[in-house]
């Protein structure tokens, strides 16, 4: 079973830190940290002010399931004048920054090793944010072990982690095209945005961009039958009153990586 070669990868390791994020990756990650190190294992989740409350609940109840214990560290990255700047780099000032924290923790606790859960797929896009993390010493068991996220969703359905079949998620800054800068304001409405379109929806994938102040509703590209059975009118009201100027429903569903153009 592959989970054996993910396991043997902490069998040399005396302590460690899992970057958990609330998705499936870290999860299975932590899962197998904790079942070779126990309590030698934690799982810390960073709140830097751009994490949408849902991901954060996720975490809690990812470490509940496994047992791992769990701290949450709080900074905001909206001080940070390279993040908010929004440029090609944000997510290298993004991992950069939370990588200081998570070393910090570390040495504090005389925590060895730090580890995320980045995997062999993602190696195949623009990522600077990996490179961050690769910079500051946080190593990928994932990658190193050779898992795609095809072999992370059937092993943590194996395994039982509810988080199996959980969509893919980022930062809430990442529906803000490059070259216009993140605010408190903008993430306020695009985290309440995505929670309207999923409770009049029911989709699963859901990317509500900012972009100077319209909306672009994204759902999974087989979940756009959602708009047929519901009220589109009244969906882009309730998006119009949480401040976006216009909303609009993009037709070809959701793509990673579609905004990621710097605009004028």
């Amino acid at each position: 079973m592959k989970l054996e070669s993910l396991n043997r990868w902490f069998s040399d390791k005396k302590s460690l830190l899992v970057a958990l994020s609330g998705g499936v990756d870290s999860a299975l990650v932590a899962y197998s940290a904790y079942n070779v190190l126990g309590d030698s294992a934690i799982a810390v989740t960073a709140d830097y002010k751009t994490l949408a409350q849902e991901e954060l609940e996720s975490a809690k109840r990812i470490c509940k399931e496994i047992g791992i214990q769990h701290t949450i560290i709080s900074y905001d990255e909206l001080q940070n004048p390279d993040f908010v700047k929004n440029d090609q780099n944000r997510c290298f000032h993004c991992r950069s920054e939370l990588a200081f924290h998570l070393t910090k923790l570390a040495k504090e606790r005389n925590i060895e090793f730090i580890v995320d859960g980045t995997n062999v797929d993602d190696l195949g896009d623009y990522r600077p944010g990996i490179e961050a993390l690769q910079n500051n010493g946080i190593r990928s068991p994932l990658v190193e072990s050779g898992f795609t996220k095809n072999d992370i969703r059937n092993i943590a359905r194996q395994v039982g982690l509810s988080v199996y079949d959980r969509p893919s998620n980022s930062c809430l800054a990442s529906r803000i095209p490059w070259g216009q800068r993140v605010t408190a304001q903008r993430l306020a409405r695009i985290e309440m945005g995505e929670i309207f379109v999923k409770q009049m929806t029911g989709a699963r994938q859901v990317r509500v961009r900012d972009i100077n102040g319209m909306a672009k509703i994204e759902v999974g590209s087989d979940e756009l039958v959602v708009f047929q059975n519901i009220n589109t009118e009244e969906l882009k009201s309730k998006l119009k009153s949480i401040g976006f100027e216009s909303v609009t429903i993009d037709e070809t569903g959701y793509r990673p990586g579609k905004i990621n153009v710097i605009t004028d």
